[in-house]
C-alpha cells in the first residue's frame, strides 16, 4: 500500500486528484504487487516562495532496488509536472518504511471501501483482496 503526499503552496493551479491518479498507475505499472496509493493534500497558504514537495512512501522489497527507485522518480516527476502550469521549487522524495511499518485494511462489516477494481472479503480477521 503506497502512500502519497503532495504539500505545496496554495497560489499553485494543480488538480491534485489528476495527480495522484497518475502516481498510482505509474507505481502499478513498475510493479504489480503495490496495490492502491492512499493519497493526500496538504495545500498551504503561509509559504515563502512558490512550490511543491511530494513524497511516495513504499514497502520495502527485494525488488524495489535503487534502479528501481531511480527509474520510479524520472517516471514520477514526468508526469507530476506535465500538470504543473508556472514555475515554482519542485521537489520529490521516495522514501522505503522500515521493517517495523504496519499497513494493512480495517474493515467494518458492512461498510463499503473504494478501491481500484478489487472485492474485499472479511475473513475473520484478514482481508482478501
Amino acid at each position: 500500500m503506497p502512500h502519497v503526499e503532495i504539500k505545496y503552496s496554495d497560489n499553485l493551479d494543480i488538480d491534485t486528484n489528476k495527480v495522484f491518479d497518475d502516481i498510482e498507475r505509474i507505481i502499478n505499472e513498475k510493479d504489480l504487487s503495490a496495490g492502491e496509493c492512499r493519497s493526500r493534500a496538504y495545500p498551504c497558504s503561509k509559504y515563502k516562495y512558490s512550490h511543491i514537495l511530494i513524497t511516495v512512501s513504499l514497502l520495502t522489497k527485494p525488488h524495489r532496488d535503487k534502479v528501481f527507485t531511480q527509474n520510479l522518480s524520472i517516471e514520477i516527476e514526468k508526469v507530476i509536472k506535465i500538470h504543473l502550469k508556472q514555475s515554482l521549487y519542485f521537489s520529490l522524495k521516495i522514501e522505503y518504511n522500515m521493517d517495523y511499518y504496519t499497513t494493512n485494511i480495517h474493515y467494518i462489516e458492512g461498510d463499503k471501501l473504494q478501491s481500484i477494481g478489487t472485492k474485499v472479503k472479511n475473513s475473520g480477521d484478514n482481508l482478501l483482496i
